[in-house]
């Protein structure tokens, strides 16, 4: 026998016996805007398998978090959960809707074996004994908690995200900017393409803003419709959770597994015969066919910064081209009266109660506690400081605040928007989710100039959504918002999704990740 034969046998022994060992390397995969229905196609060609995507998601993870401070902990069971649903899925050969899903949760979301900590130092080690209700309604649905996310203390800031336990969280696009609060850690990630979604919640802005910075889609559905149970609240009156994804499907498939009742969560039950089984019939690429669109410039014209104006204005172009009839202007009756003084203050008793039902510590039960804890940050000692202090509706205290279902002033605005709308025959209102460009970190106080996100639909329980509507100069995303009526998303996922697929304006981020190591 020749040498060469040899040394061929020899090559061909070591190649099978080393073959057959299983690499550490994580498959490669091509992570840049994947959506559920990509990877469920995968897990169905065995192109790649739950496990390989979460390991590719954690890679990317460890390699891009670096520039943009998002994530605060990776969960260390995703992987076991992967191969679990790994093998299911080899027994029954089924997917389930969110089967191997990769999503991550922003961290004032009780998930079991995570912290969950809102950002501050008094809930720095609290670690959830269950999960919240939307949780478990995910992982129902076969989705996998890959991580949580950042977020701004105590969800007070509409305008940045920083927090005690994990530092300030810059935006994808330009490193400089802020990704808005107080859901910008889950903003920032999903844009930057670190899993398939994630969960923000928002009282006032917290979705729709991060999701306007980050060039996402964002849904802030009815007040009723998906339960808040587990979650860290700021103000419970107006708080909601809801999808931060790349497209409006993914958020619609995402949203649907999360509604319905919870008898933990009373206003739920306000949503029990209003919902569709099935979301994703309204996923309709022709959907602003027909549809009439009302322009309300009361808030789109107001102190708006002059690209963001511009990218509205074709965004009003583009709407009547894809088939819409556009009413611009529309006029709501008394509009500046209307949304007088509709905040109240309850974060005293919403947290407090948050405390007692769920971290049961002596020395941690009331807001006094958490200001005794105390904080990193001076705008957070400077809100909890005014939390402590009052509570009740600012600017007319003598008038009870309740929910948006039994309270006289959130009513007659609902009541006078709706009006409007039935009276013009409109399925949407829209105006530009923020009048002007994300701010520069160093400044986000002095260059915060309002949102129109907090005017409206916290207040009457309307559902609102965001889609990327283009970008100004200096790589900076802006939004395009739909509002409708009560228990309309059918009709605003239709109206969004026939918006994004007419005008494309979702791109990822391209940044250096050494930049803010």
């Amino acid at each position: 026998m020749t040498k060469l034969k040899i040394l061929s046998i020899l090559m061909l022994l070591f190649f099978s016996i080393t073959g057959c060992e299983k690499t550490d390397q994580p498959k490669k995969i091509n992570l840049e805007e994947l959506t559920i229905t990509k990877i469920h196609k995968a897990y169905k060609d065995g192109t790649y398998n739950s496990q390989d995507l979460v390991a590719a998601y954690i890679s990317a993870i460890k390699e891009k978090n670096k520039a943009i401070n998002a994530i605060t902990i990776i969960n260390p069971k995703a992987l076991s959960i992967a191969k679990e649903l790994d093998a299911d899925y080899q027994k029954t050969k089924k997917l389930l809707p969110l089967q191997g899903i990769p999503i991550i949760i922003k961290d004032n979301i009780n998930t079991v074996g995570l912290p969950t900590t809102a950002g501050s130092l008094a809930l720095h080690d609290f670690i959830p004994k269950e999960n919240a209700f939307v949780i478990n309604k995910l992982v129902a649905a076969g989705a996998i908690i890959i991580a949580k996310s950042n977020m701004a203390e105590w969800a007070f800031s509409a305008m940045h995200t920083k927090s005690s336990t994990a530092g300030t969280t810059h935006n994808p696009y330009n490193l400089d900017y802020v990704p808005a609060g107080s859901s910008g850690g889950t903003a920032a990630a999903v844009a930057s393409n670190l899993a398939l979604g994630g969960l923000g919640t928002d009282t006032g802005n917290s979705i729709r803003g991060p999701s306007s910075h980050c060039d996402l889609v964002g849904f802030r559905t009815t007040l009723g419709l998906i339960s808040r149970e587990g979650i860290v609240p700021l103000y419970l009156r107006n708080d909601v959770v809801g999808p931060m994804c790349r497209t409006v499907e993914d958020a619609t498939k995402m949203m649907q597994v999360m509604v319905g009742y919870d008898p933990k969560d009373s206003i739920t039950k306000h949503a029990i015969n209003k919902t569709p089984k099935n979301y994703t019939q309204f996923l309709i690429k022709d959907g602003l066919k027909g549809a009439r669109i009302g322009v309300l410039r009361e808030l789109s014209d107001y102190k708006t910064d002059p690209d963001v104006k511009r990218l509205f204005e074709k965004a009003i172009s583009d709407l009547d081209s894809l088939g819409a009839t556009v009413v611009d202007p529309v006029v709501i009756p008394n509009f500046a009266n209307l949304r007088k003084n509709q905040w109240c203050a309850t974060f005293k008793t919403d947290v407090e109660s948050f405390l007692a039902t769920y971290v049961k510590r002596d020395t941690l039960k009331t807001i006094q506690d958490i200001i005794r804890i105390g904080t990193k940050s001076d705008y957070a000692r400077k809100n909890l400081a005014e939390e402590a202090k009052f509570s009740g509706r600012w600017g007319e205290p003598n008038i009870e605040c309740s929910d948006a279902y039994h309270d006289a002033k959130r009513i007659a605005f609902r009541t006078a928007i709706e009006a409007v709308m039935d009276s013009l025959k409109l399925d949407a209102i829209v105006y530009p989710t923020w009048n002007n460009k994300p701010a520069k970190i160093a400044y986000f106080e002095r260059d915060y100039k309002g949102d129109n996100n907090q005017i409206i639909a916290p207040h009457t329980g309307q559902p609102a959504f965001t889609v990327p509507m283009g970008f100004s100069p200096g790589n900076l995303p802006a939004g395009l918002q739909f509002l409708g009526r009560m228990y309309a998303e059918p009709t605003l996922i239709k109206l969004a999704y026939s918006y994004e697929q007419g005008t494309k304006h979702r791109k990822p981020p391209v940044f250096n990740t050494t930049d803010k190591e």
